[in-house]
């Protein structure tokens, strides 16, 4: 019989093929996680293949690929019309593959990457079809470099609504276990893994346990952190408190990740522990918490975490416990965001990620994180808590004046320069640095030696970089 279209599903359909009788070509189709964007894609080759022409479907990640072709089979799409596979071996017999009417890009925000590109220029009169929940990259270049139209689907708070995604409280640690100033950013754009191991300090395990029991007991939860190292010491605190928890990463064995994943459907294990495994497209039902214990500059990646516990169920209210200040970042996973505007190549993207303007705010009582328009009457609506917000004190202190001295005067200029091209350099990656200021700057970013600067700056004059 196929997937029954839901009405926000059929209304992304109708207005693509808007958008392609007005002439767009390749169209970035925006949803939320958890709405189904899957089905909707399902369909479209369903479309495509019952008029005889040919339809590729590309992803990036192998734990996601059979599930989505499972999808395609049930909503009737003719298989002998149809080249779904992950974009890596597709690059590889792209020569080889017959031309395709329709290309559909699954998690998007990738495509950047020259693996797709290769893809699409072997194609150029395809109709390109890119889905994702989130379009918007951590670097400069954005999806506008390969797409001319895009498509915004109902946001989170309609579609909680509606009745489609559940409800959900959002708790953040009130003294998060992580220095800031000790995280460094990749040339992708997010947290290097070793930086977050140095940030995260090891009080961050006994105390995440602590707010699952306070804040969502018993509750079916999936944690996401950084490394395996980390995941192995948080299942084993859950474990020694008398929650039954097991770790997994893309290193375990399918049969054990199997077994843990049916153990966790069957409500026999309470808490899964992951590493880089339950985001993009997988699909696990009875979530009803999340805890983030991975601190990420990605958009993509947050949006992923908080609302992988939003599947609805009638009278459920999710958690989402953030104990790493991912919030700080990027306000909370329903902040309505404009998306046209983020996905238009920018010379500073991070600015434009945070908190999309909406001003949200921690209840000093039961650490809820909400946005202000939500607050009635000063009080949490998480708790009742009143007030909310109090008047500060300011004391007036008398200035002291000091004396400037033109040696100061030229230091002071020289770290505004500093400043300014560490800014510069924050979201470039190497081949993208022009001058040996701008390595240097890149060495102090991310913790390297002054020889990385002489051998870099060499390679770059050479023009081998």
């Amino acid at each position: 019989m196929g997937y029954q279209l839901r009405g926000y599903q059929q209304e992304l359909i109708d207005r693509i093929r808007q958008s392609l009788a007005s002439g767009h070509r390749h169209i970035i189709v925006q949803s939320p996680p958890r709405t189904g964007k899957t089905v909707v894609m399902a369909e479209i080759a369903r479309r495509t293949t019952d008029k005889g022409n040919r339809a590729c479907f590309i992803i990036h990640r192998k734990e996601v690929l059979e599930q989505a072709k499972a999808t395609f089979q049930e909503q009737g799409v003719d298989p002998d019309l149809l080249e779904a596979g992950m974009v890596q071996s597709l690059t590889r017999h792209v020569d080889t593959m017959k031309s395709p009417e329709v290309i559909l890009i699954d998690e998007a925000h990738h495509a950047l990457a020259k693996s797709y590109r290769r893809i699409l220029e072997a194609f150029p009169t395809a109709y390109v079809l890119l889905f994702t929940a989130t379009p918007v990259r951590t670097g400069r270049n954005q999806l506008d470099e390969i797409a001319d139209d895009i498509i915004v689907g109902k946001s989170i708070k309609e579609l909680t609504e509606q009745g489609f995604l559940a409800p959900f409280k959002y708790y953040a640690a009130k003294d998060k276990d992580v220095d800031d100033q000790k995280l460094r950013r990749s040339s992708t754009g997010d947290y290097v893994t070793a930086s977050i191991e140095e940030a995260v300090s090891h009080k961050i395990y006994s105390h995440t346990v602590d707010e699952y029991l306070t804040k969502a007991g018993g509750k079916q939860a999936v944690v996401y952190t950084y490394s395996v190292e980390a995941a192995n010491h948080l299942a084993g605190e859950f474990n020694a408190r008398g929650i039954t928890a097991e770790a997994i990463d893309a290193t375990t064995p399918a049969q054990v990740r199997d077994t843990a994943v049916l153990a966790f459907r069957d409500q026999k294990l309470k808490v899964l522990v992951n590493v880089n495994l339950f985001t993009e497209g997988i699909d696990l039902p009875n979530v009803d918490c999340v805890i983030m214990v991975r601190p990420t500059m990605s958009l993509a990646l947050y949006m992923q975490f908080s609302m992988r516990c939003l599947n609805p169920r009638p009278g459920k209210t999710a958690v989402i416990i953030d104990q790493v200040g991912n919030w700080e970042r990027f306000g909370l996973p329903n902040t309505d965001r404009d998306w046209k505007a983020l996905a238009k190549s920018k010379a500073s993207p991070a600015k434009s990620l945070k908190r999309g303007g909406v001003q949200v705010i921690q209840c000093p009582d039961c650490f809820g994180v909400v946005e202000k328009s939500e607050v009635e009457d000063n009080t949490c609506p998480l708790c009742g808590y009143y007030p909310l917000v109090r008047k500060r004190d300011y004391e007036e202190q008398k200035a002291q004046l000091v004396e400037i001295k033109p040696s100061d005067q030229v230091k002071r200029i020289k770290k505004i320069i500093s400043d300014q091209v560490m800014l510069n350099v924050s979201t470039k990656r190497i081949d993208q640095l022009q001058s040996r200021q701008e390595f240097q700057a890149y060495a102090k970013l991310h913790g390297y030696k002054p020889g990385w600067v002489w051998y870099m700056w060499d390679k770059k004059r050479k023009g081998t970089i």
